[in-house]
């Protein structure tokens, strides 16, 4: 195993069981896809152009609004 990884999963292991939960999660997704990349399907290769499209013309969010949107929506 790579330090990088091994290192990952200490931190990982001081997290609340549901984030190790989550992160186990992840983990297996990545595992189950195989070493193939990743095939985005029409709708997301839609949702990825229409993101750049809309960074392209200005339209973001601050880091502020983000923030506060992360933190009203954190369960």
């Amino acid at each position: 195993m790579i330090k990088v990884l091994e290192q990952a999963i200490e931190k990982v292991r001081a997290l609340p069981e549901e984030r190790q939960a989550f992160a186990a999660h992840i983990l297996e997704e990545l595992v189950a896809t195989g070493t193939e990349p990743y095939q985005l399907s029409d709708d997301e290769r839609r949702a990825v152009r229409e993101g750049l499209a809309d960074l392209d013309a200005g339209r973001i969010v601050s880091d502020a609004e983000m923030t506060k949107f992360w933190n009203r929506n954190q369960a």
